[in-house]
């Protein structure tokens, strides 16, 4: 039976602490981390540990690490393939727990959850909490060969861009997709023949993604009117276009074209936009 892409606080409470590596993945809040986080929990840092950050219109502002490095990386915190690892964030893994999640799937790890409300769901869930660092018994590194889930490069999105039998879902907000507001790239608008899904519609009031059933209806049809290598999904850098690929797993769904490189990169191109 397939393991859940997303587990609930309630589950994390009651596995043995022996029987997983928590990893927190909450961008920008290492300070908090250092102050508090779920006990047992490893630190990852988006910019350094899950990105590979030069020119931004080389790749976007958050490029995937060189494979080998990402190797390293779960070598240095003991993961290997029979790891059971489970990833959270801050931000109902909007944030980076759901990227980390796509690369760990993406070099064949299939013993990894998100948690479903993050960091506040599961003290709620009656998590314990501490400031200890734990400490990490590392493994020898695998050896990756490629990224297995299906990536888009720009000339590809470009081939999209111009074609009806392509679907381009862009999963930033709704004011950044129409161009009435760019807080983080140069430019606002969107890349022509996307359509606007908002992560944040992956969620219900409380922050919590919602049953698998809905989000299933919710996707089934754009997936099904194209061709699964046809459906490529993008949000600002590559991060939070990542939650819906997990939305889209945990409905049972095949997981359709990540573009890393996203609005950063497409927006300092001189590619064509859709601007307000």
């Amino acid at each position: 039976m397939k393991l859940s892409s997303i587990i609930q606080p309630e589950e994390l409470v009651i596995l043995s602490k022996n029987d997983f590596t928590l990893f927190d993945v909450s961008a920008g809040s290492k300070p908090r981390y250092d102050e508090q986080h779920l006990n047992g929990a490893f630190y990852l840092d988006l910019n350094t540990d899950l990105a590979d950050i030069k020119d931004f219109a080389i790749g976007g502002r958050h490029p995937l690490p060189p494979l080998g490095h990402f190797a390293q990386l779960l070598g240095k915190y003991g993961v290997t393939k029979d790891t059971n690892v489970i990833v959270y964030d801050d931000k109902n893994g909007s944030n980076a727990a759901a990227r980390f999640w796509w690369m760990l799937k993406s070099v064949g790890h299939e013993k990894v959850q998100v948690l479903n409300g993050g960091y506040t769901a599961a003290i709620k869930a009656g998590f314990a909490v501490n400031a200890e660092v734990p400490s990490a018994k590392p493994a020898e590194p695998d050896q990756f060969i490629e990224w297995q889930l299906p990536l888009a490069e720009m000339d590809q999105v470009e081939i999209a861009a111009n074609s009806d039998n392509h679907a381009i879902i862009d999963v930033r907000d709704a004011n950044r997709f129409a161009g009435l507001t760019e807080p983080i790239d140069l430019i606002a608008g969107h890349i022509p023949n996307a359509i606007n899904i908002p992560f944040t519609e992956n969620l219900d009031a409380n922050g919590a993604f919602l049953a698998p059933e809905i989000l299933k209806e919710k996707y089934s049809k754009v997936l099904t009117d194209y061709k699964i290598g046809n459906v490529i999904i993008h949000c600002g850098s590559g991060v939070t276009a990542c939650h819906t690929l997990l939305a889209i797993d945990y409905a049972g769904l095949e997981i359709p074209k990540l573009y890393v490189g996203s609005w950063s990169e497409w927006s300092r191109n001189n590619k064509k936009m859709i601007l307000a």
